[in-house]
């Protein structure tokens, strides 16, 4: 079969060491037509130079500042979308990719013309069969996205290619068709659900996201430690109250406020055992800060793939 050219999209910011190892286990993929983008969001810490290096034939394009997940893929977006790409494959800078991901995943992805992106079966790098992502949902909760699976040992109850609510932006397969249609990653989400921001406003244009369980990666992500501290709960708070405002059903709204009244004194009573009390303060105050945010519309493309 012919395959279809993409463009993977690796974003990096001051993550040497681990982008080096990704862009190693992206050299062995078995899918041919694929060509390498690394977007240095502002690193400082010789990223550029070690991966000029190393990776010669990889492309890097970087910015002078950090412009968040959203807008450093934005960056590498409009870079590929000037280039004859069928699919771009958005990918963390902190994963481990089976050879035959892309074979998977672009598979799944023609097999109907209505499925706009593909995401893969993620584990725990270093737990090597405990399931970190098989899909996304969608809960209007005191967070909005979950990944199913998480934290289960993978005993193949996720063995089947299916729909789910979102694909998670470490590693998502997108129609460059589609791209065109939905736009860009919106940088109002400057880090946390830009993924899933993403995906809802495809499927309002009847596109669908889809699993790929044949499709495997490992996410370099510790399941016992997490990420819940309070730069990162202060982004997603931000992101979840935006989230809410632009998609919230009144239902879905009143589901919001009670889980939130519920969540936050128990995560402030869990998280004054560990001492990490500043991290559920702060994720209130990213709650707060995302409903006073005024609401912009998302980044469009025309036809031509300009913005």
């Amino acid at each position: 079969m012919h395959e279809l050219p993409v463009l993977a999209i690796v974003l990096n910011y001051n993550g040497r060491e681990v982008t080096l190892q990704t862009l190693q286990s992206l050299q062995e993929l078995t899918y041919g037509d694929l060509e390498i983008l690394v977007v240095d969001n502002g690193s400082s810490d010789g990223s550029l130079e070690a991966i000029n290096e190393r990776f010669p034939d990889v492309v890097q394009v970087r910015t002078e500042q950090n412009l968040g997940a959203a807008g450093g893929l934005n960056l590498g977006l409009q870079r590929g979308l000037i280039g004859p790409y069928e699919y771009f494959l958005v990918l963390n800078n902190d994963i481990e990719v089976a050879p035959s991901l892309l074979s998977e995943m672009v598979k799944v992805a023609e097999s109907d013309e209505t499925i706009g992106c593909v995401g893969p079966k993620s584990y725990y790098y270093g737990d090597r069969n405990r399931l970190w992502s098989a899909g996304g949902r969608i809960c209007f909760r005191e967070a909005v996205t979950k990944e199913r699976g998480m934290g289960k040992i993978d005993r193949g109850q996720y063995d089947r290619d299916e729909e789910v609510d979102y694909v998670n932006g470490c590693a998502m397969l997108v129609r460059r068709n589609v791209l065109v249609e939905v736009g860009l990653f919106d940088p109002l989400f400057h880090l946390s659900v830009e993924d899933a921001d993403w995906c809802m406003r495809m499927k309002e244009l009847g596109y669908r996201s889809y699993y790929a369980h044949r499709a495997r990666l490992w996410h370099m992500v510790s399941h016992t430690t997490g990420s819940y501290k309070p730069g990162r709960t202060f982004q997603t708070g931000r992101s979840t109250a935006l989230f809410v405002r632009r998609y919230a059903s009144p239902l879905q709204w009143t589901s919001f406020l009670l889980f939130l009244l519920a969540a936050i004194p128990a995560a402030f009573l869990r998280e004054a055992m560990k001492g990490n009390q500043a991290a559920v303060l702060s994720k209130l105050r990213g709650l707060w800060t995302g409903m006073r945010t005024p609401m912009t519309a998302p980044p469009s493309l025309g036809i031509d793939g300009a913005t």
